[in-house]
């Protein structure tokens, strides 16, 4: 029987040394050295006791202040990071929308890198190939596919960071915030992608973002992480409800989409 969960988290502890006084140079450390050794051993704490399940064909978000954890968790989902206690399994092919292009070598073509990015996706070679010319045509490179891609520009990067991702058939694809990419009409295209993806019901979505809306119009379901924990699982419109409701945000205009914790706390 086919198993139907592709994403399940059982008591998860994370957490990331601390270097506050390791990152100033060697006149910081040695101007703090007692604090600086103590800090060798000491932790800092992102994820506690974390337990959910995402069923497959499920479209799940994230949601919570900066620094909950909710990129951290993507990051145990993609294999990048590793647990300290507990148990993250994975059932399926994990395809990362994060960072587009973060994987590319500045010195290989666009058409190398689309092989590179393929196999480190963990598909083989001949799968790859069989999708290169689509993969090419999706991203509309084909005057620069053979140069490298450190001539390419940002919005190229991403084009063709999204094209490998999206053409090679994700079974699991992780989202950190909604993409905008490309020009208007890429972006479009890419939408029109985005949306196959959810109503297919052999992959997996899993986001993060701080547009609440965003996560009400296209998830399923949602998760709201708050001090290192999963505050509360369920239904989209219940969870975004119980968030503005913590942050004293009454209503759920279009226009107002921004995550309020943002507002509360202000980056510098």
């Amino acid at each position: 029987m086919t198993d139907p969960v592709a994403v399940a988290f059982r008591h998860v502890y994370k957490s990331y040394p601390s270097y506050y006084h390791m990152t100033g140079g060697i006149k910081n450390v040695l101007f703090h050295l007692p604090s600086t050794a103590r800090e060798l051993f000491r932790r800092r704490s992102v994820l506690e006791d974390v337990s959910f399940e995402i069923k497959k064909g499920e479209c799940f978000g994230f949601i919570g202040r900066n620094g909950a954890g909710k990129s951290t968790t993507l990051g145990l989902i993609a294999g990048v990071l590793a647990p300290e206690r507990g148990e993250v399994r994975v059932n399926g092919r994990v395809s990362p929308l994060l960072e587009l292009g973060a994987g590319f070598h500045p010195e290989l073509t666009g058409r190398e890198n689309i092989l590179l990015n393929g196999v480190l996706l963990g598909l083989t070679k001949q799968e790859v190939r069989e999708h290169a010319e689509e993969i090419i045509a999706f991203s509309e490179l084909d005057d620069f596919i053979d140069q490298p891609v450190r001539t390419y520009s940002s919005g190229m990067y991403a084009k063709l960071g999204f094209s490998v991702v999206s053409i090679l058939k994700p079974e699991i694809l992780l989202v950190d915030e909604v993409l905008a990419v490309g020009d208007l009409a890429f972006t479009q295209k890419c939408e029109k992608k985005f949306e196959e993806f959810r109503n297919n019901k052999k992959v997996t979505i899993i986001m993060v973002s701080h547009g609440l809306e965003s996560v009400a119009k296209l998830c399923d379901r949602a998760a709201w992480v708050e001090n290192k924990r999963i505050q509360a699982i369920g239904s989209c419109s219940e969870i975004v409800a119980a968030y503005r409701a913590a942050y004293g945000v009454a209503g759920t205009e279009q226009n107002n989409v921004e995550d309020p914790a943002i507002k509360a706390n202000p980056q510098p």
